[in-house]
């Protein structure tokens, strides 16, 4: 018994089974009276709470972090440690589900200057219909801004199709610096890599069984799979496009990012943007300087790859 409640229901406990007094009672437990005849001034809080409850049920996967966060984008002056305790006291806690064991690798360094469209990365999630139809997502996200730039979900994406998404993509942002995959099959197809010729894009092939070199996106996969994708029952394909879009237009402009001090991707994209020209004359040119380095196996770009067929 540490806490005072806990003392304070020792000492009723033992009061009503052995029918002793107060002061026997606390003796008995080595309590002080004072403890135990406190009575609490704190409110109970209960719009607060009824409010967070609100928030922790629209978002089921988010922490009383991120609840935090949202509580005080509308408005509401609270400490952080009062949203964790009540957050704690309504009983709000994310289980945590078992995930695979993942390779432990060294961390990426971080770039001389960190301006939007430095780095994409790339990477596939699968996922099935109520039918039980499988289906998959091509995942593009901006390694700086962690904006979901493209969220394609359908049946089937070869590499024509992953070359057509990127183009589009390509045509509303503008170039990237560099975009990092691994090596499945539709990402080193003849399409894919011909393309990069063409469009003179430096493409980097992460090393075979190393998530790790390509951590950007599959934290956001492991997002896009605990707060959508297990939580929803897609009927059909068109269902997944209209709630995969609504959820990649949420992550960038509503969800708060803890990477990026809490706040949306799309604000600190923004941010960026501002500081673009400034941080450019700063760096003296190095504004596409990759935020990972290259694997030490050898020359694995898609230069390489054409020319050993």
């Amino acid at each position: 018994m540490v806490t005072p409640a806990a003392k304070r229901e020792a000492v009723a406990h033992l009061q009503a089974l052995l029918d002793v007094s107060e002061r026997r009672a606390c003796k008995v437990i080595a309590a002080d009276r004072t403890v135990i005849r406190y009575q609490s001034c704190r409110g109970d809080d209960a719009v607060l709470r009824e409010k967070l409850r609100a928030l922790a049920h629209q978002r089921r996967r988010f922490g009383y972090r991120r609840l935090h966060m949202l509580l005080r984008r509308e408005g509401i002056a609270i400490n952080r440690k009062k949203t964790q305790r009540l957050y704690r006291e309504e009983g709000l806690t994310v289980r945590r589900r078992k995930g695979r064991k993942r390779t432990v690798g060294a961390r990426a360094p971080a770039p001389v200057i960190a301006l939007p469209n430095q780095r994409w990365s790339l990477d596939f999630v699968h996922d099935q219909l109520a039918s039980g139809r499988r289906f998959r997502i091509l995942n593009v996200v901006d390694d700086v801004t962690r904006e979901c730039l493209a969220a394609v979900p359908d049946t089937s994406i070869c590499g024509k199709r992953v070359v057509r998404e990127l183009t589009d993509l390509i045509a509303m942002r503008g170039k990237p610096g560099m975009i990092v995959s691994d090596n499945g099959t539709e990402l080193t197809s003849n399409a894919v890599l011909e393309w990069c010729g063409t469009a003179k894009i430096d493409w980097h092939y992460t090393a075979p069984g190393k998530p790790t070199q390509n951590a950007f996106v599959e934290s956001f996969n492991g997002r896009m799979r605990d707060e959508l994708l297990n939580e929803t029952l897609f009927t059909s394909l068109d269902h997944a496009r209209e709630k995969i879009a609504a959820w990649a237009w949420d992550y960038n402009t509503q969800r708060p990012h803890s990477s990026l001090g809490y706040a949306t991707p799309a604000a600190f994209a923004a941010e960026l943007k501002k500081q673009g020209a400034a941080s450019l004359r700063i760096a003296g040119g190095y504004a596409t300087q990759p935020l990972a380095s290259p694997t030490h196996m050898g020359n694995n770009n898609a230069e390489a790859l054409i020319k050993t067929g």
